[in-house]
């Protein structure tokens, strides 16, 4: 068995679940502005920046503001979601997941994170995971966001190690992609039909182990 040096994941979705927390302060800039707004579109979202979520909402509901409006609704939708966040404990990481770190850690397998949120840090310390990512790159440190692969590019490099060494973790279709831009191994995590383009394809983290390896 061939063991990569690191495994880079993804925080929302494959480390907890943060998309109910999303859908909540999506929905009520959504609602403020009167556009329909559901579950299936906050689906879409994943991944996306929040300016360009917020446009992507604008134009559900053919609407059009300036980019100083545009700052303030992300600002106050922004607010809403920490208030929600703030309060995740350790019981909000997703199943499997710090049983599948501390495989990683027994065999000398660097563990990293890699998401374009800027309340990673946030998320991390409120489910006690903070400790666990000694290399943390989130979205107050790139200038790109996925699918560009500059998040996962920095991790590697502060890791010392090659994008070939390292395998991502991700459950949203435009990380995937950055991970592929920039030649990682991916493994999606969640419905294969929308991650197809992964290397690899898990339902969720649960029971998995290191002959997922195997198949990379």
């Amino acid at each position: 068995m061939t063991l990569p040096k690191a495994c880079i994941f993804d925080l929302d979705g494959v480390i907890v679940d943060t998309v109910p927390a999303h859908f909540v302060a999506w929905k009520a800039m959504a609602d403020e502005l009167n556009i329909p707004f559901t579950e299936v579109d906050n689906e879409q979202l994943k991944g996306v920046s929040r300016t360009e979520s917020m446009k992507r909402i604008l134009a559900m509901g053919g609407m059009t503001k300036s980019n100083i409006e545009i700052e303030e609704m992300t600002t106050k939708k922004n607010h809403i979601y920490v208030e929600i966040i703030s309060k995740m404990t350790p019981d909000d990481i997703l199943p499997g997941v710090v049983e599948f770190l501390d495989l990683l850690d027994d065999n000398n397998i660097a563990i990293a994170l890699g998401s374009s949120s800027k309340n990673a840090p946030v998320i991390l310390e409120a489910v006690g995971l903070a400790h666990r990512f000694p290399v943390s790159v989130d979205g107050n440190q790139i200038a790109h966001s996925k699918p560009h692969p500059e998040v996962f590019l920095l991790g590697a490099d502060r890791l010392g190690l090659s994008p070939s060494e390292c395998v991502v973790f991700e459950d949203a279709i435009s990380g995937v992609q950055a991970a592929k831009r920039g030649n990682f191994k991916c493994v999606g995590v969640g419905d294969s039909t929308v991650l197809s383009e992964a290397d690899v394809v898990i339902p969720d983290m649960k029971n998995i182990d290191l002959t997922i390896f195997d198949n990379l």
